[in-house]
């Protein structure tokens, strides 16, 4: 079965439609054989050859196959229609009445006035029974339609893991490095420190010129290895990423560089006040970095807003975002990034909110108490 799926998958698009039309074809050249009339002929032709458009136009090539079903007992064109809608339109609605449709057009005689001359209990019969035909292309469009976003999910999740797994690397190398640092500049640092100053002091006090000079040498080669050493911590420190000691911390001056590398279609509007302290430019920074970074996992193809404001009392940043565009997955989260943004808050004796909107989209709000002149 794997080996046919495999098969099928490497067909090319054009081959599958190239056959459905011709088996769509055969099976209204079988109904028509003998009996069919120019305009029943013109109705298979039209229908069978739509096919070949139905993943550009599905709903137009579905309805284009009603009269074949109306006007003779054909299946393949109709059904095939009705998947390809199905598979590529989530409009819950349209697909039930596509289904009644076809249903209604399988069930009625043509002419129609002989449709209901007959048992109207077997007529109702029939209906239901191609009733529940015509839902099962649509069951199994839904149904592949799923699977595609499942897929897609699944590599969105994959993504998200790997860049989690990246980032964690990047904060034990962190931290390793920066307690090396630490030890580095507490430890060795110190003892070398103090070997230079034993070496000076012996350079002094040595009476015997073969001992100056080696104290002088012992004092000069200490020296040396206390600036390779500080050389070393300064790279330590540097070299764990962006979040380390030496690294600039960030102010409202790289608001505009954070939502233009941030991948979502974000809007800047409001101002804060010049003199706003440096602590405080940095909370507004880490809060739309972080709400960002949330639109980004758990709202996909969402827009946001970012808007500055202050009064004569309080000043702070409200970040709102849309609802998403494409289907998300629940990924589990500790939510430790709004735990750290509420921290920040309370250091400025300020408040964070985050909720989500009546329109199905989320905000986060900073709001923080202005510091008197």
């Amino acid at each position: 079965m794997s080996t046919g799926r495999a098969l099928w998958r490497r067909l090319p698009p054009w081959a599958v439609d190239t056959g459905l039309v011709a088996l769509a074809a055969l099976d209204a050249w079988i109904n028509l054989l003998g009996e069919g009339t120019p305009v029943m002929w013109a109705c298979a032709a039209a229908g069978s050859a739509s096919l070949l458009l139905r993943r550009r136009f599905p709903l137009a090539v579905f309805l284009l196959t009603l009269p074949m079903a109306l006007f003779m007992d054909v299946a393949l064109a109709p059904i095939a229609a009705l998947y390809t809608l199905a598979a590529s339109t989530r409009d819950r609605p349209l697909l039930a009445g596509c289904a009644l449709l076809n249903a209604t057009a399988a069930t009625l005689l043509w002419p129609l006035s002989d449709a209901f001359d007959g048992d109207r209990t077997w007529t109702l019969v029939q209906f239901v029974y191609t009733l529940a035909t015509a839902f099962a292309p649509v069951l199994f469009g839904q149904l592949v339609q799923a699977r595609h976003d499942v897929a897609r999910q699944l590599v969105e999740v994959e993504e998200a893991r790997e860049h989690e797994r990246a980032l964690y690397t990047q904060t034990v190398l962190a931290r390793e490095r920066a307690q090396l640092a630490r030890e580095m500049h507490d430890v060795v640092s110190h003892q070398v420190s103090l070997i230079a100053v034993q070496a000076g002091a012996l350079q002094v006090a040595a009476k015997d010129p073969d001992a100056r000079e080696a104290a002088r040498t012992i004092r000069t080669l200490s020296a040396n290895t206390l600036d390779e050493l500080r050389h070393m911590v300064t790279l330590l420190r540097a070299s764990g990423g962006k979040a380390t000691e030496l690294t600039p911390q960030p102010t409202l001056a790289d608001l505009q560089q954070l939502i233009a590398n941030s991948g979502i279609e974000t809007t800047l509007t409001g101002q804060l006040p010049a003199d706003i302290s440096t602590t405080a430019q940095r909370t507004i920074y880490r809060t739309v970095q972080e709400a960002l970074t949330n639109v980004r996992k758990h709202a996909p193809g969402a827009r946001a807003d970012v808007r500055l404001w202050h009064d004569a009392h309080h000043f702070g940043v409200t970040v709102t975002n849309t609802a998403p565009t494409r289907p998300t997955v629940a990924l589990p989260s500790a939510r430790h990034g709004l735990i750290g943004l509420k921290e920040r808050a309370e250091l400025l004796d300020g408040t964070l909110t985050a909720e989500p909107t009546p329109e199905g989209g989320y905000r986060i709000g900073l709001r923080a108490p202005a510091q008197p002149d």
